[in-house]
């Protein structure tokens, strides 16, 4: 069976903006080793049209090693997309899913192989009420910002959560890597 991983960057107040946020070469090397060692990745539209930026890099190298890198991997990885408003998709290893969520990842969970990847707050929100992540891998980012959208602010039932490790950045990010209690 293929976990499903929730992986988001986050601000210390709990606020999801990625202009907010630290992007140097650790982080991207830890990011481009996650998309390497998963099977898929699932968007929203929003996210997914955030990531579009990253062909971009692989037709046109920014000369930044780490970035660069990631690229690639953020290219070469299957995207699953979920949109009432986009009709069709250019990036050659993206697709719209066609069934609701829980379909497509109660699928997902059927393959055997690597982890897929949540990607967008609204997501791992929907699948947290539908507890179907096994694996929060949550980059908390020391900043503070006060306002935004915040990962988890419409879950409404307790979500017991137990630490399995932690990874510490030398910019001061933290990455805790959680998996639901049973309760």
């Amino acid at each position: 069976m293929a976990k499903i991983v929730a992986a988001m960057n986050m601000t210390l107040d709990g606020f999801c903006d990625h202009t907010s946020m630290i992007a140097d070469d650790e982080i991207h090397q830890h990011y481009t080793e996650l998309l390497r060692e998963s099977g898929a990745v699932i968007y929203g539209r929003k996210t997914y049209q955030l990531m579009e930026f990253w062909p971009s890099l692989v037709k046109n190298p920014s000369g930044n090693r780490a970035m660069d890198e990631f690229a690639v991997a953020m290219d070469n990885i299957p995207k699953i997309v979920f949109s009432r408003t986009l009709k069709e998709l250019d990036w050659p290893t993206a697709r719209l899913a066609t069934r609701d969520l829980e379909v497509e990842v109660s699928e997902l969970r059927r393959q055997e192989g690597k982890p897929a990847l949540v990607g967008s707050p609204s997501l791992i929100a929907e699948l947290t009420r539908l507890r179907q992540i096994d694996e929060y891998q949550l980059s908390v980012q020391p900043t503070v910002i006060g306002n935004g959208l915040q990962l988890f602010k419409d879950i409404t039932d307790r979500v017991d959560l137990k630490l399995l490790k932690t990874k510490t950045f030398d910019c001061g990010a933290v990455t805790l890597y959680y998996e639901p209690t049973k309760r």
